[in-house]
Protein backbone atom coordinates (compact mmCIF):
# COMPACT_ATOMS: atom_id res chain seq x y z
CA UNK A 1 0.00 0.00 0.00
CA UNK A 2 1.32 3.40 -0.97
CA UNK A 3 1.43 5.75 2.04
CA UNK A 4 2.45 9.40 1.70
CA UNK A 5 2.48 12.46 3.93
CA UNK A 6 1.40 14.73 1.07
CA UNK A 7 -2.15 15.43 -0.09
CA UNK A 8 -1.46 14.11 -3.59
CA UNK A 9 0.76 11.54 -5.29
CA UNK A 10 2.95 12.86 -8.09
CA UNK A 11 2.15 11.10 -11.35
CA UNK A 12 -1.04 9.51 -10.02
CA UNK A 13 -4.63 10.73 -10.03
CA UNK A 14 -6.83 10.30 -6.98
CA UNK A 15 -10.17 9.14 -8.36
CA UNK A 16 -12.07 8.71 -5.09
CA UNK A 17 -11.69 9.70 -1.46
CA UNK A 18 -12.88 6.89 0.80
CA UNK A 19 -12.45 8.44 4.24
CA UNK A 20 -10.31 8.61 7.34
CA UNK A 21 -8.24 5.59 8.35
CA UNK A 22 -6.63 5.05 11.73
CA UNK A 23 -4.39 2.62 13.52
CA UNK A 24 -3.34 2.92 17.13
CA UNK A 25 -1.24 1.14 19.74
CA UNK A 26 -1.14 1.76 23.47
CA UNK A 27 2.27 0.80 24.79
CA UNK A 28 3.25 0.54 28.45
CA UNK A 29 6.69 0.76 29.99
CA UNK A 30 8.61 -2.31 31.11
CA UNK A 31 10.17 -2.37 34.59
CA UNK A 32 13.55 -3.49 33.21
CA UNK A 33 13.52 -0.69 30.65
CA UNK A 34 12.57 1.80 33.37
CA UNK A 35 15.60 0.85 35.47
CA UNK A 36 17.95 1.28 32.50
CA UNK A 37 16.21 4.53 31.54
CA UNK A 38 16.83 5.83 35.05
CA UNK A 39 20.56 5.23 34.64
CA UNK A 40 20.55 6.90 31.22
CA UNK A 41 18.90 10.02 32.62
CA UNK A 42 21.73 10.29 35.14
CA UNK A 43 24.58 9.70 32.67
CA UNK A 44 22.93 10.93 29.46
CA UNK A 45 22.53 9.22 26.11
CA UNK A 46 19.88 7.51 24.05
CA UNK A 47 17.46 5.22 25.86
CA UNK A 48 17.57 2.41 23.29
CA UNK A 49 14.92 0.29 24.99
CA UNK A 50 12.36 3.08 24.61
CA UNK A 51 13.52 3.88 21.07
CA UNK A 52 12.96 0.25 20.05
CA UNK A 53 9.61 0.10 21.84
CA UNK A 54 8.33 3.25 20.11
CA UNK A 55 9.64 2.15 16.71
CA UNK A 56 7.77 -1.15 17.02
CA UNK A 57 4.61 0.62 18.20
CA UNK A 58 4.79 3.12 15.30
CA UNK A 59 5.18 0.27 12.78
CA UNK A 60 2.21 -1.58 14.28
CA UNK A 61 0.05 1.57 14.25
CA UNK A 62 0.92 2.06 10.55
CA UNK A 63 0.11 -1.60 9.78
CA UNK A 64 -3.29 -1.17 11.46
CA UNK A 65 -4.01 2.00 9.45
CA UNK A 66 -3.08 0.11 6.26
CA UNK A 67 -5.41 -2.75 7.24
CA UNK A 68 -8.19 -0.20 7.79
CA UNK A 69 -7.53 1.30 4.33
CA UNK A 70 -7.49 -2.14 2.70
CA UNK A 71 -10.84 -2.98 4.31
CA UNK A 72 -12.25 0.11 2.58
CA UNK A 73 -10.80 -0.94 -0.79
CA UNK A 74 -8.16 1.80 -0.87
CA UNK A 75 -5.11 1.89 -3.11
CA UNK A 76 -3.23 4.43 -1.00
CA UNK A 77 -3.22 6.58 2.13
CA UNK A 78 -2.54 10.30 1.71
CA UNK A 79 -1.89 12.94 4.38
CA UNK A 80 -0.46 10.25 6.67
CA UNK A 81 0.36 11.54 10.14
CA UNK A 82 1.54 10.14 13.47
CA UNK A 83 0.76 11.49 16.90
CA UNK A 84 1.46 10.39 20.44
CA UNK A 85 -0.28 11.02 23.72
CA UNK A 86 0.05 9.91 27.32
CA UNK A 87 -2.87 7.69 28.29
CA UNK A 88 -1.85 7.23 31.91
CA UNK A 89 1.39 7.23 33.85
CA UNK A 90 3.64 4.68 32.18
CA UNK A 91 1.52 4.19 29.03
CA UNK A 92 1.46 6.07 25.72
CA UNK A 93 -0.64 5.85 22.59
CA UNK A 94 0.76 6.11 19.08
CA UNK A 95 -1.85 6.92 16.46
CA UNK A 96 -1.36 6.75 12.69
CA UNK A 97 -4.07 8.43 10.62
CA UNK A 98 -4.67 9.61 7.10
CA UNK A 99 -7.11 9.56 4.20
CA UNK A 100 -7.83 6.39 2.22
CA UNK A 101 -8.06 6.97 -1.54
CA UNK A 102 -8.56 5.11 -4.81
CA UNK A 103 -6.10 5.80 -7.61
Amino acid sequence: MLCVTTSDIIGREITETLGVVTGNVVQSKHVGRDIMAGFKTIFGGEIRGYTEMLTEAREEALNRAIADAQSQGADAIVNLRFTTSAIMQGASEILAYGTAVKL
